[in-house]
């Protein structure tokens, strides 16, 4: 799914729970100690943020004249791509300082509470949380400190509510998602058997490989001499895209809307701009490992993660808003926050986005030649209008569907800003993150930021308010009658929200292709030109999304663990792999 991350708007302190202050702790600029939530999010206790007495596992923090350090990598940002890079480090011995700007963590996988309803911050649609397989990488990155968080499996991952009356619910087996599938459109049987084997052959390939970093030799040699047959079924999808094979195979143009929707949910553009592998990891992982849902609710990831990593010896700092990488001689070697304090490290990893790290964090002048490429092939995906609502239980029919996507009268109308409605009840599958007798309604929809810009504060509420209001009557019309009626609790954030509160580039979550691209081959990956800097997050291969975050983080610890000495690498091995990596890059 989509990163499709909500936030409230501008007045309301995002991120920070919204509690009684009697009853939730005032944060601490440094997690030395949190104490973990019994059964998540859902159900902190005071104190589930930062313990009023530090244990045994909190490190002092090391002076260096003119500020604190050397770690062995700072991490600007605690989305899920960051806390992934960080633990992961952290559990191969290094020393890592992860710097957020807000007062917990999580970015887009947050959480905020109001009312005694427990909101998401983004989406609720959780893969790579299984216990099977190689890509459970949410579960794999919290097993790597210790951590471990009870799940509730969800039957199906999305109804669809398509034009001409297509309805079409994804199953979580298998057999019955294909089943319903050809029962819509049975001249196409075997065009949509080979296009979802196609996604298993991929799939399979690599949920048999163990994940690590593209860029780092000594890994890709053994993988391959290894399971060669995988390799090279990898090599070949690399540079394809989900639409192309999907077009060599099906012909029936309603069916063909229905798989660029299918990736759309993945990568917010069509099947023609998605890349296959992508598309094969969400296509099937859905049915491999499962949608499981995280008891207490999605921000409970990001805070075991932030507790495992302390308790491995390293410290995440809140309310540390970083301004500047700081660089010598072409080295980055720390970050400036902006009350002027500087911590240094043997490298930076950078989760903001790759436009904000070379736009804002670098002061150069010029940009890179391959961060000019990369703007080249790549412009900033939409935004989202996300609106968060406590329903009365009522409103919803018995045996409702956690997940639905809505796009009524329109195929072209898909891609187009609020044309498309994505929309999650996790209380479906945890009652317990609303009071007794109500839902909880998580809707997103696309916007660029260019819609809300040049408003007056009431003209930007007026159109909040209006926007808002016509998406409502949309699902009123379509899932549930009287919802309007059944509201107790609304609150909307709009792309401008999005960027102000969680340092989004203009609201955007990851590159769009330009044109059509070739596959993956033309996103960049963890290493930058910046000697000591690498990116990590939706920026980066292999993109958007709960599992592709994650998948980057494990390869950027990965690799930079590499180039600090707790990985065997090959240095002459390692020089020519980068250089062919951005050669192909430059060509896509």
């Amino acid at each position: 799914m989509p990163p499709l991350a909500a936030r409230l708007h501008a007045p309301l302190l995002l991120l920070a729970p919204a509690v009684p202050s009697a009853s939730f702790p005032r944060p601490a600029t440094r997690l030395c100690a949190a104490s973990r939530p019994r059964g998540g999010v859902g159900r902190f206790r005071r104190g589930a943020l930062a313990s009023e007495k530090p244990p045994a596992v909190a490190v002092a923090v090391a002076e260096k004249a003119g500020g604190e350090g050397p770690y062995d990598a700072i991490v600007i940002g605690s989305g899920i791509g960051g806390l992934v890079a960080a633990t992961q480090l952290a559990a191969k011995g290094a020393r890592v300082l992860v710097l957020e700007k807000y007062l917990i963590p999580g970015g887009s996988s947050g959480y905020y509470r109001r009312d005694g309803f427990t909101f998401d911050v983004g989406s609720s649609v959780m893969f790579g949380f299984s216990d099977k397989g190689n890509l459970n990488l949410i579960t794999q990155a919290l097993e790597a400190v210790g951590r471990k968080m009870e799940v509730l499996p969800d039957p199906s991952t999305v109804h669809f509510h398509l034009p001409g009356d297509l309805s079409v619910l994804v199953h979580r087996k298998y057999e019955d998602f294909i089943n319903e599938l050809i029962s819509k459109f049975p001249h196409e049987k075997e065009g949509i058997l080979k296009f979802y084997d196609t996604c298993w052959k991929i799939f399979n390939s690599l949920n048999s490989l163990e994940l690590k970093s593209l860029e780092e030799p000594l890994y890709l040699f053994g993988q391959f001499f290894q399971k060669p047959l995988e390799c090279l079924t990898l090599a070949y999808y690399l540079p394809q895209n989900a639409g192309d094979i999907a077009r060599k195979l099906i012909k029936d143009q309603e069916l063909l809307s229905f798989i660029d929707a299918e990736c759309f949910i993945v990568s917010t553009v069509n099947a023609l701009k998605t890349p296959m592998i992508n598309a094969s990891m969400v296509l099937c992982d859905r049915h491999f490992g499962g949608i499981n849902y995280p008891v207490g609710g999605v921000g409970g990831i990001a805070i075991s993660l932030a507790d495992g990593l302390v308790e491995k010896g390293s410290e995440i700092r809140y309310k540390a808003n970083v301004t500047n990488v700081i660089l010598e001689n072409g080295k980055a070697v720390g970050v400036r926050l902006s009350n002027g304090k500087e911590f240094f490290a043997k490298t930076v990893i950078s989760n903001a986005t790759r436009w904000d790290t070379f736009g804002k964090l670098l002061k150069e002048k010029e940009l890179p030649e391959e961060e000019k490429n990369f703007q080249k092939n790549y412009v900033k995906a939409p935004s989202f209008l996300s609106i968060h609502m406590g329903v009365k239980a009522s409103v919803l029919p018995a045996g409702t569907d956690c997940h639905h996507f809505v796009l009524e009268d329109n195929w072209n109308n898909l891609e187009k800003s609020y044309g498309s409605i994505f929309l999650s009840i996790p209380t479906v599958l945890d009652p317990s993150l609303a009071p007794e007798g109500h839902h909880i309604l998580h809707v997103f929809t696309t916007a660029g930021i260019e819609d809300w810009e040049g408003l007056s504060r009431k003209e930007y509420e007026e159109k909040k308010e209006a926007v808002t209001s016509e998406i409502i009557r949309r699902l009123e019309k379509k899932l549930f009658p009287g919802l309007q009626d059944s509201i107790v609790l609304k609150e909307v954030g709009s792309p401008k929200t999005h960027r102000r509160f969680l340092a989004r580039n203009d609201g955007t979550y990851g590159p769009m292709p330009r044109g059509k691209p070739k596959g993956l081959m033309a996103m960049p990956f963890n290493t930058t030109s910046i000697d000591g800097l690498y990116c990590v997050g939706d920026s980066c291969f292999p993109g958007q999304g709960v599992i592709a975050v994650a998948f980057s983080g494990i390869m950027c610890a990965h690799r930079v663990a590499a180039d600090i000495g707790l990985e065997q690498k090959s240095p002459v091995l390692d020089a020519g792999l980068l250089g062919l990596l951005r050669w192909f890059r430059t060509l896509a």
